[in-house]
Formats: structure tokens, C-alpha cells, sequence
């Protein structure tokens, strides 16, 4: 299969899991996005399209702390360093879109660090 082939899945499982998946004011979708080699997660409220929270292995605290930003123990960090910043803005539960990608691994790994730290995802 070609990465054209793959991207193209991608996109329509992306598409079928934000027709179910919609942030309101009182319950926000936490988005993963997922590369090589960093992970990004922010907190949105569909009714506005306002980012609520935010944040990535590209943070500057959270960058010098880790080994490696494409390991399952930063995705992690990411999601109680998201959590964190989720409950400064006074978001305690949240719907989670994991962007068209399985709830394994990384993915996996952000959204029970972000369960850590305080959110009902």
C-alpha cells in the first residue's frame, strides 16, 4: 500500500470519529495528533472552535525532561501537562478523539496521563 493509500484511510477514520465525537462547554474534546516523532493534544470547544488548553513533547519544560519526545513515557507527560492546564482553565472531564488512530500505544499512553492528572476522559 502506498503512503497516498494510507493517507487517504487516515482521513476518512478521522472523518467518521469527529461526526461522533463533538466538545461542548461543559464536556470539551481532548484532539490527539500523533507524528513521528512528537505527539500534540489540545482541548477545544467545538460551540466557539476556541483551544482551550494545549499542549506537545515541543513544550520547553517538558522537551528538556524527556529522553525521547516519540516514546510512550513522553506521551504521558503530555497528557498530566495537559491535564494540568486543563484544570487551570477549569475543564475537569473531557471527550476524548483520537484522530482517526487506534487506542494503543501512545495514544493510549496521553489519554490515561491525562486520567493522572485529574481529567475524566
Amino acid at each position: 500500500m502506498n503512503i497516498f493509500a494510507k493517507r487517504e484511510k487516515l482521513k476518512r477514520r478521522q472523518q467518521r470519529v469527529r461526526q461522533r465525537v463533538f466538545g461542548t462547554p461543559a464536556r470539551p474534546r481532548l484532539n490527539v495528533y500523533r507524528s513521528k516523532s512528537h505527539i500534540y493534544a489540545q482541548v477545544i470547544d467545538d460551540t466557539t472552535g476556541r483551544t482551550l488548553a494545549a499542549a506537545s513533547t515541543l513544550d520547553q519544560g517538558l522537551r528538556k525532561s524527556l529522553k525521547s519526545a516519540a516514546t510512550t513515557e513522553a506521551a504521558k507527560a503530555v497528557g498530566k501537562l495537559l491535564a494540568d492546564r486543563a484544570k487551570a482553565a477549569k475543564i475537569t472531564s473531557v471527550v476524548f478523539d483520537r484522530g482517526g488512530r487506534l487506542y494503543h500505544g501512545r495514544i493510549k499512553a496521553l489519554a490515561e496521563g491525562s486520567r493522572e492528572g485529574g481529567l475524566k476522559v
